[in-house]
């Protein structure tokens, strides 16, 4: 899986693998179009995402990966895109709360990185997050899949 995304521009595309999981199995993500999802922090927003509902604002240069993946009808699962939340520097992109977005294809083509490579192929991920205001924009897993 970590193979399929190389060569996506994103740092993160390569590095993903090395982040802490923090669920404990791969979920139906209805904002990722419906695809089964897991979540992975760096260890610069570790502690802070593990608040969960308690996260009032995370570190700059928290990053959070989602691969994802959908399971057809002939149950063989299907690789997605590799969806990735980055906490930048107050003034990145006030736009987005200073949250670049990138969104990376199976085979390494990136969709989308906010600020960057088609910057309007990620614009419906803050749209979105804007729900999780409360909880400095992140959607978090339900918590029966979070990692205690």
């Amino acid at each position: 899986m970590a193979k399929s995304y190389t060569g996506g521009k994103h740092w993160a595309a390569t590095r993903w693998k090395g982040f802490t999981q923090v669920t404990t199995q791969p979920y139906t993500s209805a904002t990722h179009g419906g695809r089964q999802v897991q979540n992975l922090v760096n260890k610069i927003g570790l502690k802070a995402y593990k608040k969960f509902d308690d996260i009032k604002a995370v570190p700059i240069g928290s990053t959070m990966a989602k691969p994802s993946f959908t399971v057809g009808k002939d149950g063989q699962a299907k690789l997605g895109p590799l969806f990735i939340m980055e906490k930048m520097t107050r003034g990145f992109n006030a736009d987005t709360s200073n949250w670049r977005y990138a969104a990376i294809l199976p085979g390494g083509q990136t969709m989308g990185v906010t600020k960057a490579t088609n910057s309007a192929g990620v614009t419906f991920c803050h749209e979105c997050h804007v729900s999780g205001e409360d909880n400095d924009f992140l959607l978090l897993a339900p918590e029966e899949y979070r990692v205690k």
